[in-house]
């Protein structure tokens, strides 16, 4: 069996806003975490050790990293090349320059001629030799439409059209590298793209307009043991039947708050022709935590909020604090203690929102159609109105009184005059205008 490890979408250099500078290192604490997740990867596959190491793409958050950048990646896979396991890089679309013109920022290891590195920035058939064995690997980069199509092509043509086109254009060019497979050996299809039956995460508006789905039929062919992808955030496999497994590994370390409940880690694979066993590896990476609460109806919104943070385990995490709060209330909350509160957090950012007038959802009790006796229907809506609970048992009185025409309880009236009169100050225009139609 020829053992693989496949991981993708490392973005090594992103997220540094989340961080902070190590002053044992000098280093950016979240570079660090990345560094050590590929680290982890490289790790399993020197000690286990792997016969071969594919990468899915997107080395870096874009194709011009700072130099410390470069050389932590670099790093890492010298470390493959030192214990001579032949690796492949592919190139995604965050390592291309200018949307695709002027190569790749992962072309610099095959004018190194890096050892057993392949490069794979175009569309072509690797022949790699293995301790276990041969294997075939159909490297098919990150496509622009640029790249299969010229622009008198899809001059006047409606976005379906020109995915269409693009799929006609690249059907054949697939077709033509697995008829020229030799099949005695088994075979992978490395690939960054947008398959069309994927779940989206961090990825979703960075693939929006810069390339095209392709359908999974189009990569899922019996003649590979395996689809070895790249490209998006979420781990998945595509393909249930496993006819061949059709794979993404997820991006090593989290990314954004996109991708706070997603596990991160990279896949092991074992295979030979006609069979094919996988298994997704967890890594052990930062946790991320949003912390979301709404003080609007509260009267002490401060403990409120610190009652939020206490029920979170944000030690060493990454966290969001989003809280939202009526205008009157901003004077009540005490910034400094919110501050104290977060300081077990790796990093965290503070995002109040200021509700001029909270929205209520609409009770399905009150809807159209929906018939209730009066009463009940004030009933229910009076329960929903907490705001109106010391003035709920009079109004139902009042409204009694009005249904029934009983004019002799004038005392209720005056009662519930008084009323007005007393929430006139602290209550808002929806508030007053049910109780002066009532009094009316």
């Amino acid at each position: 069996m020829i053992k693989v490890l496949h991981l993708s979408d490392i973005h090594l250099g992103s997220g540094l806003s989340q961080g902070k500078i190590n002053p044992e290192t000098g280093i950016n604490t979240r570079l660090e975490d990345f560094i050590k997740s590929l680290t982890q990867c490289i790790d399993r596959a020197i000690n286990t050790p792997a016969d071969l190491v594919l990468f899915g793409g997107d080395a870096f958050p874009d194709a011009t990293p700072p130099p410390y950048v470069q050389d932590a990646f670099a790093s890492q896979f010298r470390r493959l090349a030192d214990a001579n396991i032949p690796t492949v890089l592919l190139v995604g679309n965050h390592d291309r320059h200018s949307q695709g013109n002027g190569g790749a920022s992962l072309c610099i290891y095959r004018a190194l001629a890096v050892p057993r590195f392949i490069v794979g920035d175009n569309i072509h058939t690797h022949r790699i030799t293995t301790g276990n064995g041969d294997i075939q690997v159909i490297t098919l980069p990150w496509l622009n439409r640029s790249t299969l199509l010229t622009r008198p092509e899809t001059k006047g043509l409606s976005l379906e059209e020109v995915n269409a086109k693009l799929i006609d254009r690249l059907q054949p060019i697939i077709e033509n590298e697995i008829r020229n497979l030799d099949s005695s050996i088994p075979t992978i299809l490395l690939a960054h793209v947008m398959a069309d039956k994927a779940k989206l995460g961090a990825e979703r508006l960075l693939a929006v307009g810069t390339g095209f789905t392709i359908p999974v039929s189009l990569l899922a062919r019996p003649e590979l043991e395996y689809v070895a992808l790249g490209h998006i955030h979420k781990h998945q496999n595509l393909n249930k039947y496993n006819n061949p497994p059709v794979v993404y590994p997820g991006s090593i370390e989290r990314v954004d708050f996109s991708e706070e409940k997603e596990d991160k880690g990279y896949v092991w694979v074992e295979l030979e022709k006609g069979t094919v066993n996988w298994d997704f590896c967890p890594l052990n990476v930062r946790n991320f935590r949003t912390i979301e609460v709404d003080v609007t109806e509260k009267d002490n919104p401060q403990d409120e909020i610190l009652k939020a943070i206490s029920k979170k385990n944000i030690q060493d995490a990454v966290v969001r604090l989003i809280y939202k709060l009526r205008s009157e209330q901003v004077e009540l909350i005490e910034v400094a203690s919110i501050h104290d509160a977060l300081k077990n957090a790796h990093s965290y950012t503070i995002r109040p929102e200021t509700i001029t007038q909270k929205s209520r959802s609409r009770l399905p009790e009150l809807g159209v159609n929906n018939t209730l006796d009066p009463i009940e229907a004030l009933k229910t809506y009076l329960d929903n109105r907490k705001d109106l609970k010391d003035i709920s048992e009079e109004m139902l009185q009042t409204a009694q009184y009005l249904l029934n025409g009983d004019e002799s309880d004038l005392d209720m009236e005056e009662d519930l005059d008084k009323d007005i009169e007393t929430k006139e100050q602290d209550s808002d225009p929806k508030q007053l205008s049910l109780l002066q139609k009532m009094e009316s």
